[in-house]
């Protein structure tokens, strides 16, 4: 009995897989209703990165204790964010599809407080 052929596969390109791979993150999200989710990261990220730049340089200016002052990041123009607030506790909290807690997570945690963050 012969050997049957199998077809040979189509390789995607790398841009053909990534964005078939953000189609999929997308979920239910209209296309053009993305760019929120997507920037609203983007920008999460990179206050979150300051702020842990500012914290690492007040731990090594030997001021440990002031790390939750908001005083002391926006002294600095830096936003101080709570720790529900930043980057990698909404990495690494455990959910059953990121994209949608972020999609559904219409206003930020300090928001939801009595006091607002001051904004230099």
């Amino acid at each position: 009995m012969p050997a049957k052929k199998s077809a040979p596969k189509k390789s995607k390109s790398f841009e053909e897989s990534l964005w078939d791979t953000a189609t999929r993150l997308r979920g239910s999200v209209e296309s053009s209703e993305y760019k929120h989710v997507v920037l609203s990261l983007i920008f999460l990220k990179f206050v979150s990165d300051k702020f842990e730049e500012r914290r690492a340089e007040l731990v090594a200016e030997g001021k440990e204790k002031y790390t939750d002052m908001v005083e002391f990041y926006t002294m600095q123009n830096v936003f101080y964010l709570p720790e529900t607030a930043r980057w990698s506790p909404s990495t690494t909290a455990p959910t059953a599809s990121p994209t949608k807690t972020f999609v559904n997570w219409k206003t930020p945690p300090w928001s939801r407080s009595a006091t607002p963050p001051s904004i230099p």
